[in-house]
């Protein structure tokens, strides 16, 4: 039983987060919210208009491409993204120096993303880039990356799975480190193969550490902005043009401001949907060593 005087430490010591959520987070959403209601160019006077600013995104073609856009590569990234981690970590995980490798793989992660999509823009260069200098070493015409309508988003998507790489490989390697040593020696006596280590043990008791980094694949997967921006601007022809993409386009370009919020809006509930879903269906396939769901 606490004390008041307890409480109120307490209170104070969660006071400053509470305070930034509520700031930088919660007013924002509520005030964007609002926005999505009227029309409003940014800086004139805001006449509410009722849902006409949703009825008009779902019938505007560029919300409609930036939206199948973005789910493609949310199909693309999201998956690929989560097997590519698990597969570094589990190859990692037993390798001396791992601690140089982690870091190794980390670099990307904390270089800006403006960097990286430079980066990534020569080596994808189809006149001058690496891979494509790569590929004609082994008598391969190279394909242009970026121009191609059907091979930018796998090439941004390419891009998003080495970038993640880093964070997701590294809370991998966290979970895998704390599974106890236990199950695998029992396992061992009883003469199970790699295979039905990792089905039996591994995957189950990794199953918290993989439903976490799900979510924040999915989060940051609808969320790509960055990388398309710089490298393709959207094109070509669309090709590449993603939803938070489309949010800025209505804000920063269009100055319609309640159009550009009724879409972030509309990403919101996509996010929150698939968060709820994935919370519902966690229940059948995420395992707790204590045995708490």
């Amino acid at each position: 039983m606490y004390t008041k005087r307890e409480k109120w430490w307490g209170y104070a010591f969660i006071a400053p987060q509470m305070i930034g959520m509520i700031v930088f987070s919660l007013l924002p959403l509520i005030f964007a919210l609002g926005i999505s209601f009227m029309h409003w160019d940014g800086f004139g006077e805001r006449t509410f208009i009722g849902f006409e600013n949703y009825i008009q995104q779902f019938q505007d073609s560029n919300f409609t491409t930036a939206l199948r856009n973005t789910t493609v590569y949310s199909l693309m990234v999201i998956p690929g993204g989560i097997a590519a981690a698990l597969l570094s970590a589990l190859a990692l995980n037993k390798v001396k120096g791992k601690d140089f490798y982690r870091m190794f793989f980390f670099m990307p992660v904390v270089t800006s993303s403006v960097s990286i999509a430079v980066i990534w823009m020569w080596l994808l260069n189809g006149d001058f880039g690496l891979i494509n200098q790569l590929l004609a070493m082994v008598g391969i015409d190279g394909p242009n990356w970026l121009t191609d309508r059907n091979l930018v988003l796998p090439s941004i998507a390419m891009l998003s799975i080495w970038w993640g790489l880093g964070t997701n490989m590294v809370i991998f390697l966290a979970g895998l480190q704390g599974i106890s040593r236990s199950y695998y020696e029992a396992a061992d006596i009883d003469g199970a193969t790699a295979w039905q280590k990792f089905r039996h043990i591994t995957f189950p008791l990794l199953s918290p550490t993989t439903f976490f980094v799900a979510i924040m694949t999915v989060i940051a997967s609808f969320q790509v902005f960055d990388q398309a921006y710089v490298m393709t601007q959207g094109g070509p022809g669309k090709a590449s043009y993603t939803l938070v993409l489309h949010i800025f386009d209505e804000a920063f370009t269009r100055n319609s401001f309640g159009t550009s919020t009724a879409s972030a809006m509309i990403l919101f509930v996509i996010i929150l949907t698939f968060t709820l879903i994935q919370f519902t269906v966690s229940r059948k396939w995420v395992h707790y060593e204590d045995g708490g769901r």
